[in-house]
């Protein structure tokens, strides 16, 4: 289905409302400029289910495996990064220095997962967790009545 899209009518010509006050815009060029896509930025993250388990491979492109931690709390798995880089360059006639750090983090909620059994790879920039399937609790539907 299509989005529907508030618009008004100004000078004859159809507007967005929020052209016309332009603060979604400066917000959303503000934050899709490169430098908030490089740290501010959560990555992106497919998610695929087969019989036995749920795979979960998340882009981490030039990310050290080092500064990758996953954990399980609370039926929450998340997965942070860390990454604190700098250069230090000298020459003849110059000194290069520059420094960046940057943390991101991304949770997904589990349901029916064997937690003790989660494995993760990283390769190539791709992080792949796999969640193997627990058995579903057995939950039993009950109608419940609603008194006057």
């Amino acid at each position: 289905m299509f989005g529907m899209v508030p618009f008004s009518k100004r000078f004859g010509n159809p507007v967005r409302r929020d052209d016309f006050f332009g603060i979604d815009r400066f917000f959303d060029e503000f934050f899709n400029d490169p430098f908030f896509a490089r740290w501010g930025s959560p990555f992106k993250a497919d998610i695929r289910e087969t019989d036995k388990e749920w795979i979960i491979d998340a882009e981490l492109p030039g990310v050290d495996k080092n500064n990758i931690n996953i954990e399980v709390d609370d039926g929450y798995l998340t997965i942070s990064v860390e990454q604190n880089e700098e250069i230090n360059e000298e020459r003849e006639n110059y000194v290069r220095r520059e420094r960046s750090y940057g943390s991101f983090r991304r949770s997904f909620f589990l349901n029916n997962v064997k937690e003790d059994d989660i494995k993760a790879v990283y390769k190539n920039g791709i992080l792949t967790i796999t969640l193997p399937k627990a058995k579903p609790d057995n939950k039993r539907k009950i109608q419940i009545d609603v008194q006057n």
